[in-house]
């Protein structure tokens, strides 16, 4: 069976295992990896009711162990949809390398202080965890880092030839994700978000946290490329003029959550 929409049976859904390149196939093995120490995780959390904050201590892991996977499989889906020689360079391998290594120095550290029943973040208890807390900044970064390279890279192959409007959503969306995830997860290093559980899954609060808007820094990775896949099927002649109008409309909503967490 295979899904037209948006043209992805050709660009992804029907791609062959064969036809990735290793260090993909790693990226998709190490986002497996993550999906399943998160059903571990979960199981584990139903027998352990501590909390940090009045928030369980497994929540925090679980959700950078579900982000890390979407992160590495988008990453694959992202130069599959370019249409990019990138992913079978030794460029990519460091790309994939930087990748790995900062999410898994996130997610391991994050998890032992979950089963320990202390915060990851925020731990000015001592200066061990104080530095600690910088090495995970450092690793952000890093990672966030890993897509803006990527997006450099696919830019030097194809722009002398004019990138199509799906690859320039994919440029446009990994550099997004540098940009904007940095300078909110900066702010977000800086002021803790209030205490409790907040809204359902996400557990944001309507006040005074930030961690709205570095949602949608982070997953600017996932949303401006596909928006280059709808503009492409549905806009025409328009689609270079719709990328541009909803990017600086996702922007807009990035900097208003900005302002609204400090506004409040």
């Amino acid at each position: 069976m295979t899904f037209s929409f948006l043209g992805l049976d050709q660009r992804f859904l029907t791609l062959s295992w064969s036809a990735l390149s290793l260090a993909s196939k790693v990226l998709v093995i190490y986002g497996g990896i993550m999906l399943v120490a998160l059903g571990i995780t979960y199981l584990v959390s139903l027998s352990d009711m501590r909390t940090i904050r009045e928030v369980g201590v497994w929540v925090k892991p679980m959700k950078f162990m579900s982000a890390t996977a979407l992160f590495a499989w988008t990453t694959v889906w992202l130069v599959c949809i370019a249409h990019t020689s990138v992913g079978n360079s030794q460029t990519y391998i460091w790309i994939t390398t930087l990748l790995i290594i900062t999410s898994l120095l996130e997610v391991l550290y994050i998890t032992y202080q979950g089963s320990q029943g202390a915060a990851s973040h925020y731990n000015n208890t001592d200066m061990l965890h104080i530095i600690l807390f910088g090495v995970m900044a450092i690793a952000a970064v890093g990672l966030t880092a890993s897509q803006a390279w990527l997006a450099w890279e696919i830019w030097q192959e194809q722009k002398a030839m004019g990138l199509s409007v799906v690859t320039l959503g994919v440029v446009i969306g990994l550099l997004l994700t540098f940009i904007l995830s940095t300078i909110s997860g900066f702010m977000l290093g800086g002021n803790q978000p209030p205490a409790g559980v907040g809204l359902p899954i996400v557990g944001w609060h309507l006040y005074k946290d930030i961690r709205p808007s570095h949602f949608l820094g982070v997953h600017a990775q996932q949303f401006i490329p596909l928006l280059g896949l709808l503009v492409e099927r549905f806009a025409g002649q328009y689609a270079h003029l719709g990328l541009i109008a909803g990017t600086a409309a996702y922007v807009s909503a990035w900097m208003f959550l900005t302002w609204a967490s400090f506004a409040r």
